[in-house]
Protein backbone atom coordinates (compact mmCIF):
# COMPACT_ATOMS: atom_id res chain seq x y z
CA UNK A 1 0.00 0.00 0.00
CA UNK A 2 1.32 3.40 -0.94
CA UNK A 3 1.01 6.28 1.51
CA UNK A 4 0.61 9.83 0.26
CA UNK A 5 1.64 11.40 3.58
CA UNK A 6 3.67 8.95 5.72
CA UNK A 7 4.43 11.51 8.44
CA UNK A 8 0.76 12.42 8.77
CA UNK A 9 -0.01 8.70 8.97
CA UNK A 10 2.44 8.35 11.88
CA UNK A 11 0.80 11.25 13.73
CA UNK A 12 -2.64 9.73 13.16
CA UNK A 13 -1.45 6.40 14.55
CA UNK A 14 -0.10 8.19 17.63
CA UNK A 15 -3.43 10.02 18.15
CA UNK A 16 -5.45 6.83 17.66
CA UNK A 17 -3.19 4.85 20.00
CA UNK A 18 -3.58 7.45 22.72
CA UNK A 19 -7.37 7.51 22.34
CA UNK A 20 -7.33 3.74 22.94
CA UNK A 21 -4.79 4.07 25.81
CA UNK A 22 -2.34 1.72 24.08
CA UNK A 23 1.15 1.30 25.52
CA UNK A 24 2.88 0.82 22.15
CA UNK A 25 2.05 1.40 18.50
CA UNK A 26 3.80 0.21 15.34
CA UNK A 27 4.62 2.41 12.33
CA UNK A 28 6.69 1.68 9.21
CA UNK A 29 10.41 2.49 9.42
CA UNK A 30 12.09 5.52 7.84
CA UNK A 31 15.02 7.76 8.80
CA UNK A 32 12.86 10.89 8.75
CA UNK A 33 10.39 9.31 11.20
CA UNK A 34 13.29 8.32 13.47
CA UNK A 35 14.50 11.94 13.50
CA UNK A 36 11.02 13.18 14.48
CA UNK A 37 10.65 10.48 17.15
CA UNK A 38 14.07 11.35 18.59
CA UNK A 39 12.94 14.96 19.10
CA UNK A 40 9.67 13.80 20.69
CA UNK A 41 11.68 11.53 23.02
CA UNK A 42 14.16 14.27 24.00
CA UNK A 43 11.34 16.75 24.69
CA UNK A 44 9.49 14.17 26.82
CA UNK A 45 6.40 13.53 24.68
CA UNK A 46 7.04 9.78 24.22
CA UNK A 47 8.84 7.25 26.40
CA UNK A 48 10.96 5.53 23.76
CA UNK A 49 10.99 3.91 20.33
CA UNK A 50 12.60 0.71 19.05
CA UNK A 51 13.47 -0.61 15.61
CA UNK A 52 11.74 -3.97 15.13
CA UNK A 53 12.86 -6.36 12.37
CA UNK A 54 10.39 -9.01 11.19
CA UNK A 55 10.34 -10.96 7.93
CA UNK A 56 13.02 -8.73 6.35
CA UNK A 57 10.93 -5.60 7.06
CA UNK A 58 11.73 -2.93 9.60
CA UNK A 59 9.15 -1.14 11.69
CA UNK A 60 9.22 1.27 14.60
CA UNK A 61 7.59 0.44 17.94
CA UNK A 62 6.70 3.64 19.78
CA UNK A 63 6.13 3.58 23.56
CA UNK A 64 3.46 6.19 24.27
CA UNK A 65 3.67 8.27 27.44
CA UNK A 66 0.84 8.99 29.89
CA UNK A 67 0.67 11.14 33.02
CA UNK A 68 -2.01 10.31 35.63
CA UNK A 69 -3.92 8.30 33.03
CA UNK A 70 -3.99 11.10 30.43
CA UNK A 71 -1.82 11.23 27.30
CA UNK A 72 1.15 13.61 27.47
CA UNK A 73 0.51 14.71 23.87
CA UNK A 74 -2.67 16.77 23.93
CA UNK A 75 -2.42 17.73 20.26
CA UNK A 76 -0.11 16.66 17.44
CA UNK A 77 -0.92 18.35 14.16
CA UNK A 78 0.73 18.25 10.73
CA UNK A 79 1.42 21.78 9.46
CA UNK A 80 3.31 21.35 6.19
CA UNK A 81 1.43 18.87 4.00
CA UNK A 82 2.33 17.40 0.60
CA UNK A 83 -0.26 19.61 -1.08
CA UNK A 84 0.77 22.79 0.73
CA UNK A 85 4.28 23.21 2.10
CA UNK A 86 4.76 25.75 4.91
CA UNK A 87 8.17 27.37 5.43
CA UNK A 88 9.41 29.79 8.05
CA UNK A 89 12.36 32.13 8.23
CA UNK A 90 14.78 31.99 11.14
CA UNK A 91 13.35 35.17 12.67
CA UNK A 92 9.71 34.04 12.41
CA UNK A 93 9.85 30.46 13.70
CA UNK A 94 6.53 30.10 15.58
CA UNK A 95 6.21 29.62 19.33
CA UNK A 96 3.56 27.03 20.17
CA UNK A 97 1.37 27.92 23.19
CA UNK A 98 3.79 30.69 24.24
CA UNK A 99 6.72 28.28 24.35
CA UNK A 100 4.94 25.48 26.23
CA UNK A 101 4.47 23.46 23.05
CA UNK A 102 6.87 22.32 20.38
CA UNK A 103 7.24 22.84 16.64
CA UNK A 104 9.39 20.44 14.66
CA UNK A 105 11.25 21.87 11.66
CA UNK A 106 13.18 20.34 8.81
CA UNK A 107 16.16 22.65 8.22
CA UNK A 108 19.28 22.51 6.10
CA UNK A 109 21.11 21.17 9.18
CA UNK A 110 18.57 18.39 9.84
CA UNK A 111 15.34 17.95 11.77
CA UNK A 112 15.17 19.99 14.98
CA UNK A 113 12.84 21.62 17.46
CA UNK A 114 11.77 25.25 17.22
CA UNK A 115 13.94 26.32 20.18
CA UNK A 116 17.01 24.70 18.65
CA UNK A 117 16.29 26.32 15.26
CA UNK A 118 15.98 29.75 16.91
CA UNK A 119 19.24 29.18 18.79
CA UNK A 120 21.06 28.20 15.57
CA UNK A 121 19.35 31.00 13.58
CA UNK A 122 17.87 28.55 11.06
CA UNK A 123 14.56 28.46 9.25
CA UNK A 124 12.95 25.69 7.29
CA UNK A 125 9.83 23.63 6.67
CA UNK A 126 7.49 23.39 9.65
CA UNK A 127 6.66 19.69 9.92
CA UNK A 128 4.26 19.69 12.88
CA UNK A 129 3.25 21.24 16.16
CA UNK A 130 2.93 19.33 19.41
CA UNK A 131 1.28 20.38 22.63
Amino acid sequence: MSLIDPIGDMFTRIRNGQMRNLDTIVVPHSKFRINILEILKIEGYINNYHIDKKDNKQSLKIDLKYYEGLPVIKEIKRISKPGRRVYSRALSVPKIQNGLGLAILSTSKGVMSDAEARKNNLGGEIICRVF
